[in-house]
């Protein structure tokens, strides 16, 4: 596997994730598009640490941003399950009082 390889899969990750955090207006879809799109810039940070620098310095700073995005994600989808237990709100232009 080249490192031509991995920012291939990256790229498609990163613009398959961007398509669907654009054309979505449900929470939870746009939410899994920016995971995708997140994934796929850690798949490329990934082998360029790898093809790079094959030291373990940076698969573990990469561990530490995965963990974070796993928190970040699960608190967002928290906020998304409250809004629409809430106001029954799952679309993106019924929460825009939340944005001030």
């Amino acid at each position: 596997m080249t490192l031509q390889t991995v920012l291939l899969v990256a790229a498609a990750l990163f613009s398959v994730g961007l398509y669907g955090a654009i054309s979505q207006q449900v929470v939870v879809m746009v939410m899994m598009g920016l995971e995708l799109m997140l994934n796929g810039v850690i798949l490329a940070a990934a082998g360029f640490w790898w093809f790079l620098s094959p030291a373990p310095d940076g698969q573990v700073l990469l561990l530490v941003v995965i963990t974070a995005m796993t928190v970040e994600m699960a608190m967002g989808f928290g906020v998304a399950t409250l809004l629409h237990r809430s106001r029954d709100a799952d679309m993106t232009d019924m929460a825009t009082d939340l944005s001030q």
